[in-house]
């Protein structure tokens, strides 16, 4: 029985990952946390769920021609900087407040998705 959670679960964070861009961790944590993964321990995790389903839908994409590069290349430099500072204040943070904050941003981005 477990096996096939995991195996639901898996599938639709590569899915939302694919379908949305690294949507799968949004899934990835509270499914973590379900597995008695720490708060902090369940975000970092996803990190690395998120690193290899955003690898594959890379691959997929640029193959297909549905990447823009010029784009990545500008992004990507800060992106990395703001992820090295996002782990630094992982380390930092109690549960609870990340837990405030994740739902905070979840919930202002579904805010903005569904008003524009």
């Amino acid at each position: 029985m477990k096996n096939a959670r995991n195996f639901f679960e898996g599938t639709l964070c590569g899915f939302l990952n694919g379908f949305f861009g690294s949507g799968g961790g949004v899934v990835a944590v509270p499914v973590l946390e379900k597995e008695n993964c720490k708060p902090n321990e369940a975000h970092a995790t996803s990190v690395a769920l998120i690193l290899i389903l955003s690898s594959v839908t890379t691959l997929f994409y640029g193959f297909s021609g549905n990447l823009d590069y010029s784009a990545a290349r500008r992004y990507v430099p800060w992106g990395a900087a703001g992820a090295l500072l996002g782990s630094l204040f992982l380390k930092k943070i109690n549960a609870k407040t990340l837990r405030r904050v994740f739902g905070g941003i979840i919930t202002l981005a579904a805010l903005r998705i569904l008003v524009l």
